[in-house]
C-alpha cells in the first residue's frame, strides 16, 4: 500500500472514530448541595416544591441533575460542618433552606460556589450576607421572606381576630438574631399602638417545654405569638398542642402551624417562594453570577385561619376579618 493510500485510510478512520469517542464521553451532571435547617420529614414539603419547579424547567433528578442533602435537625451549630461537607463534594451550587445561621455557614465555607438562600427571615443586608438586594455582590443570592418586618402586622391581625386581647406571650430564641430584633425593635412599636402588653419568653431546649408551659399558665395571658426559629420549628407540635389545651389564641409565621391546629398565620406565600428557587438554580447553572442576580422579596402574602381551632378554644372570629383570609380551614 502506498504512503498516500495509507494517509487517506488513517484520515477516514479518524473521521469515523472521533465523533464516536466524543459521543461516548459522559456529560457532566450538575450537582446541587441542599442544606436544610430542619430534618428530612419537615423539609420534605419545601424540597418537594423546589424539585417540582426544577422539573418544570427540565431538570430531572437522577438524570441531568443530582442533589446532595444535609440537615441540621434544628441545631444551628451543625451548619458549619454540614456546609463544609457539601463544599468538599465540589457541588456546583448550594441551596440553603432555612434561617441566617446556615446561610452564613455556607458563605464562610466557600467564597466561590454560588449559594441560593430561601426561607431566611432576617434582613440579609443587615445580617451581612449580601451587599444590597439589587446587587448582592458576593456568592449569595436568592429570596428573603420578611418574617421580621411583618411582626407588627401579625400582632395587628391577632388583635383584630381577638378584640379582647390585652396580654400576649412572645416565644423567641435568644440565640436567633432575627427573633431578637423582632422582639425588641418591631413588636414593641406595634404593641404600644394597639394598647397591648407583650411578655417575652425564651424558648428552652427540647426538655424544658413542660416548665415553660407551666409558667405561662400562671400568667394573665390571652394570646400567644410564636417567633420562627429552628428550635420552634422542631417543636411546633408541642407548642400548638399547648395553645389548644390552654385555649390560648395564637398566631404564627407559617401556615404549617395552622395546619397542625394553630389558630392563624400571616406571612409570605411559601409555595410561591420555594418555586422561585428553581429560577435561581437555572440561571446560575447557565452561567449567571450570584453577584448579579438581585435578591427577591415576596410579593404574595397569605392570611390563614383554622376555624376548627377557633371553635375548640371558644373563640368567634369577626366576619370582617375572615373575609380577608386567603384560606380558611373548616
Amino acid at each position: 500500500m502506498s504512503s498516500k493510500c495509507l494517509f487517506w485510510l488513517l484520515t477516514i478512520v479518524l473521521l469515523i472514530t472521533t465523533p464516536l469517542a466524543q459521543a461516548q464521553q459522559p456529560q457532566k451532571v450538575p450537582r446541587i448541595g441542599y442544606l436544610s435547617n430542619t430534618d428530612p420529614a419537615r423539609e420534605s414539603t419545601r424540597s418537594k416544591v423546589i424539585r417540582g419547579a426544577l422539573r418544570d424547567l427540565g431538570y430531572i433528578e437522577g438524570q441531568n441533575i443530582s442533589i446532595e442533602f444535609r440537615y441540621t435537625e434544628g441545631k444551628p451549630d451543625r451548619s458549619p460542618k454540614l456546609a463544609a461537607e457539601l463544599v468538599s463534594l465540589k457541588v456546583d451550587l448550594i441551596v440553603v433552606a432555612g434561617g441566617t445561621a446556615p446561610v452564613r455557614a455556607a458563605k464562610n465555607a466557600t467564597k466561590t460556589i454560588p449559594i441560593v438562600m430561601v426561607g431566611s427571615g432576617a434582613d440579609p443586608v443587615e445580617a451581612g450576607l449580601i451587599e444590597s438586594l439589587a446587587r448582592p455582590g458576593g456568592n449569595v443570592t436568592g429570596l428573603t421572606i420578611l418574617n421580621t418586618e411583618l411582626g407588627g402586622k401579625r400582632l395587628e391581625l391577632l388583635k383584630e381576630a381577638v378584640p379582647k386581647l390585652t396580654h400576649v406571650a412572645v416565644l423567641y430564641r435568644p440565640t436567633t438574631p432575627s427573633s431578637v430584633v423582632e422582639l425588641k425593635e418591631v413588636l414593641p412599636v406595634a404593641a404600644r399602638a394597639l394598647s397591648l402588653t407583650i411578655r417575652p419568653w425564651a424558648i428552652p431546649e427540647a426538655d424544658g417545654y413542660e416548665q415553660l408551659f407551666a409558667a405561662l399558665k400562671k400568667e394573665r395571658l390571652n394570646g400567644l405569638y410564636l417567633l420562627q426559629t429552628p428550635l420552634t420549628n422542631a417543636n411546633r407540635n408541642r407548642i400548638v398542642g399547648f395553645t389548644l389545651k390552654s385555649r390560648l389564641p395564637s398566631i404564627y409565621t407559617s401556615r404549617r402551624d395552622v395546619d397542625l391546629g394553630g389558630l392563624m398565620s400571616y406571612g409570605a406565600d411559601s409555595v410561591a417562594n420555594y418555586r422561585r428557587v428553581a429560577y435561581y438554580v437555572d440561571r446560575i447553572l447557565k452561567g449567571a453570577k450570584p453577584a448579579d442576580l438581585p435578591v427577591e422579596q415576596p410579593t404574595k402574602f397569605e392570611l390563614v385561619f383554622n376555624l376548627k381551632t377557633a371553635e375548640e378554644i371558644g373563640l368567634t372570629i369577626p366576619q370582617s376579618v375572615l373575609y380577608r383570609a386567603d384560606k380558611v380551614i373548616r
